[in-house]
């Protein structure tokens, strides 16, 4: 897709602020992701700059299609995979964080194997 890591993870931090708070704006982002107010508005930019991204004039962000598309299969891929690493016995926390760092590195044929064999060892 052509994305960095970083704007996926911003991308997913929208998405799931959006199903946990419903209208989402940049001060949730910083605190979501810890960052700063410059570190979020600079990224923010790019991010509707890009495309990814809508903010109304009250600062609210809303995910364009593309945006929403991306946004949608980091968080699945992060779903998928913290489940999976918790079913082995790995922490829920640990398991969290490293799904975090493979949600993105994974190649989508990898990841459709995962899911397979995740989803047989996940309904037992």
């Amino acid at each position: 897709m052509g994305i960095h890591k970083s704007a996926e993870d911003y991308l997913e931090a929208i998405l799931m602020l959006k199903e946990r708070i419903g209208a989402v704006r940049s001060i949730d982002v910083v605190n979501e992701m810890g960052f700063t107010k410059p570190s979020i508005s600079i990224a923010m930019k790019h991010l509707r700059e890009s495309g990814y991204i809508k903010m109304d004039p009250d600062g609210y962000i809303t995910l364009t299609d593309s945006g929403l598309a991306i946004a949608e299969r980091i968080y699945a891929r992060h779903k998928l995979l913290t489940k999976f690493l918790v079913t082995l016995g790995v922490d829920e926390k640990t398991a969290a964080e490293d799904a975090c760092k493979m949600e993105h590195d994974l190649s989508d044929e990898t990841f459709d194997k995962l899911k397979e064999h995740a989803s047989d060892f996940l309904k037992k």
